[in-house]
């Protein structure tokens, strides 16, 4: 697996699909999904110059957060994250991708509270529909955001969203588009402590659609670091 020529490949498609739409490339954050890798190819991830790290399992990502530091790059918990194990991120993880109920909320605001530290949280919405997909309705999403707008050790930032899998990948387009227009109608409300200005949306076979659509974070495993599972 050559992380850096991936990188490289990933980093010149992102820029081809900011050019159709008339978009900076440097406006979109490459998250890379180390969740079925080892510790050493997590590392050679960030030695070839990956920023953003993105781990769905407690029992995966402290080991490898102790192993590697805070330090090494930006950490984002991307997976379903429950409410007993919030205590293990605060302070680790600055980004959770997954809020998605409020108990969550109000456990991620308490124990940053304790902590002092405030994380960034995007809503997880399922624009698709699809029972086996975690998140909010789009028509739940405003009377979530008011309910939390007083947790001051939480900061909504935007909205997360994970398109069906397919073969043709400008299949997702609607449920990125989806997702987009729902931000934008969200922050003409403008609701206290949800900003919305992010977008995570788009993974391994659709995110040059998610990036011509307005992803601002995209969830690359597969294509960028590879899947160790035997």
């Amino acid at each position: 697996m050559d992380i850096e020529c991936n990188l490289r490949h990933v980093r010149e498609r992102i820029a081809q699909a900011c050019v159709r739409v008339n978009r900076s490339p440097e406006d979109v954050e490459i998250v890379a999904v180390t969740k079925y890798v080892s510790l050493a190819t997590t590392q050679a991830a960030v030695k070839a110059g990956i920023r953003h790290l993105g781990e769905s399992r407690t029992q995966d990502a402290i080991p490898k957060w102790n192993a590697l530091g805070a330090d090494a790059a930006v950490w984002h918990f991307i997976g379903h994250l429950q409410t007993n194990k919030v205590r293990e991120m605060i302070g680790r993880f600055p980004y959770v991708h997954s809020l998605d109920r409020l108990s969550l909320a109000q456990e991620l605001n308490k124990r940053g509270s304790a902590a002092g530290v405030t994380t960034k949280c995007f809503l997880q919405v399922n624009i698709s529909g699809e029972e086996s997909k975690n998140g909010l309705s789009p028509e739940e999403a405003s009377d979530f955001l008011h309910a939390v707008q007083d947790l001051t050790h939480l900061e909504v930032i935007g909205l997360m969203t994970m398109a069906p899998y397919t073969e043709n990948p400008e299949e997702t387009r609607p449920v990125f588009r989806g997702l987009r227009e729902l931000r934008d109608r969200l922050q003409e409300q403008n609701i206290p402590n949800a900003s919305l200005t992010h977008l995570s949306m788009g993974m391994s076979n659709d995110y040059e659609i998610a990036v011509e659509e307005g992803a601002t974070f995209i969830r690359l495993g597969s294509t960028l670091v590879g899947d160790e599972r035997e």
